[in-house]
């Protein structure tokens, strides 16, 4: 699960790929498009130096900064490798190696294999990319150093691009369309901030400046799939006093009968839009955010 690329390190210089496995270890992968050179070797363990000592908060800002999104890298994780367990990952305890290059040379192959015997996770793929006679293009890949091992394995960084509205519509299946475009109008009227990211977008309240995420929506192509998700992480830490106001969110959007818990951790529940709804029951969703937004604005800034 890649979080981030082209991630800038303390000693300024930047990771090419920045991952985490589904048990939240972080990958470093260094690509090369022709054959290695003898310094890949140094560079890749320099990141790992720097990766070594990245806590969750770091490894999170640098996810929602490559991302765009303001959902947190757990959540995301967990959807992305479809977790259904309440255990919390343990984020960052080893860190694995990859170099992938066009040709692995003796001299990389021959170091990397030292470096596993001396318990450095580390491992070396080629690739080769041809194009057919009828246009079609091929990537095969094949690892020189530590195949057997991956199998049985199983903060500046460059952004993706983010998505507008219409893009956001345009991914969406006929029942999305239809609370989508509803919740859209109903955010226009109330003057309410939108913040896209690379696949969805947060609706924020305007709190002295702040933005505070009321929710996420997200497409079908995302992890998350077609869906909205509470944003009580979030609303915790920027409003005062937040703890009666979470409760109160959270037994009202239950009490619709159509979300479910997603995090036990924050109590985030999602709604998965998987059919049709009638226009009562996306009323009935945006009367709970007409009701959460004034409690957020009464309440004001957690200045803590």
């Amino acid at each position: 699960m890649i979080i981030g690329r082209e991630v800038t390190t303390n000693l300024n210089t930047s990771i090419d790929l920045l991952g985490l496995d589904e048990s939240g270890n972080t990958v470093v992968i260094e690509l090369k498009r022709g054959r290695t050179p003898r310094e890949t070797i140094a560079q890749i363990l320099e990141y790992a130096s720097f990766v070594e000592n990245l806590d969750y908060f770091q490894l999170n800002e640098i996810y929602q900064k490559y991302s765009g999104e303001e959902s947190s890298l757990e959540d995301y994780h967990r959807e992305y490798f479809q977790n259904e367990s309440e255990e919390r990952v343990s984020f960052n305890k080893s860190v694995r190696l990859i170099i992938v290059a066009q040709e692995i040379s003796r001299e990389i192959e021959q170091t990397a294999l030292f470096l596993r015997k001396k318990g450095i996770d580390i491992y070396c793929m080629e690739f080769k990319y041809f194009e057919t006679s009828s246009g079609k293009k091929i990537i095969s890949s094949d690892f020189i150093v530590g195949k057997d091992e991956f199998i049985r394995s199983g903060v500046g960084t460059v952004q993706l691009p983010k998505i507008d509205e219409k893009q956001f519509l345009n991914s969406l299946d006929e029942n999305g369309k239809i609370v989508f475009q509803r919740v859209f109008e109903y955010a226009k009227q109330r003057g309410l901030i939108f913040r896209w990211g690379a696949k969805g977008f947060s609706l924020n309240v305007d709190l002295d400046n702040d933005l505070v995420p009321l929710f996420f929506g997200y497409p079908p192509n995302s992890v998350f799939k077609q869906s909205i998700y509470t944003g009580n992480e979030l609303i915790s830490k920027k409003v005062k006093d937040a703890d009666d106001i979470i409760e109160s969110y959270t037994q009202n959007l239950k009490n619709l009968g159509y979300f479910t818990e997603a995090s036990s951790k924050w109590g985030v529940l999602k709604w998965q839009i998987d059919r049709t709804y009638s226009e009562d029951e996306i009323k009935g969703f945006l009367d709970v955010i007409d009701e959460i937004t004034a409690k957020i604005k009464e309440r004001g800034v957690n200045e803590e």
